[in-house]
């Protein structure tokens, strides 16, 4: 049987996170791993990669075996082209997690990879212990200010020739430019924990309060402050609250 963590490379990290390669859905995977105990995936937002999850991976690792891959074209992992599908994103996910054998297992996403986890989630519940969704995408339209800082960010980079850092997204024939699915939250039977800024630029806290009221097991916390990533902001309160969602069953 393969040992799907044999590549060990380096990382600017704490010594008790590996930075392993595996090879998932045909691409070369990269992921850091922690801690010891129950599964925790951890998807990084569309402006980042697996580091932004390093000082949580830290805080939980004594109760749980920590997991943040790179999702397709990010960080170490595969990078084929400029912008993919969410369906290659969903696919690519999968298939790291059956590559490193995971059955079952927690999930928390941030931003598309928050989408990215919903999807696996209402299409593979057997596989999703709990589900944590912070300022995720699919709940509703990029709002206009979003749209306006990152039509501003486009053209700073075209003046000063700096190559685009992250994949663009794609929509494919007949599916929503914001990859919404709130028709499909009712069908959601896994206890959720939705945690939100209540001044984000991108995706406006009403979003995350209708689309609450929508999933039958959830919960919302709403973070005071402006941003896109409260898990960053305010990472010791997120830790804490993470800790308390996920407490083992």
């Amino acid at each position: 049987m393969k040992d799907p963590e044999q590549t060990l490379i380096d990382v600017a990290s704490p010594s008790t996170i590996q930075s392993l390669k595996i090879k998932a859905d045909g691409h070369i995977a990269h992921y850091l791993k922690a801690g010891s105990g129950p599964s925790v995936v951890l998807l990084h937002g569309g402006a980042s990669d697996s580091r932004d999850w390093v000082k949580t991976m830290t805080a939980l690792s004594h109760l749980y075996t920590l997991y943040a891959p790179d999702l397709l074209g990010y960080g170490l992992s595969a990078s084929t082209r400029s912008s993919y599908y969410l369906s290659e994103f969903v696919e690519f996910t999968l298939a790291f997690l059956r590559e490193i054998n995971l059955e079952r297992h927690y999930l928390v996403g941030h931003s598309i990879g928050g989408r990215v986890c919903l999807e696996i989630a209402l299409r593979h519940p057997e596989m999703v212990r709990r589900l944590v969704l912070i300022d995720t995408v699919g709940f509703g339209r990029l709002a206009r200010w979003g749209m306006y800082i990152g039509a501003v960010m486009y053209y700073l980079r075209k003046m000063l020739r700096i190559e685009q850092p992250y994949p663009r997204f794609l929509k494919e024939d007949g599916e929503d430019k914001d990859w919404r699915c709130t028709e499909r939250l009712r069908e959601l039977k896994i206890p959720t924990l939705v945690v939100w800024n209540s001044r984000d630029p991108y995706y406006p806290v009403v979003q995350a309060l209708e689309a609450w009221k929508l999933m039958p097991h959830a919960q919302l916390e709403v973070f005071s402050g402006y941003g896109h990533a409260p898990h960053v902001k305010e990472r010791g309160y997120f830790n804490s609250l993470l800790l308390d969602f996920l407490k083992p069953e």
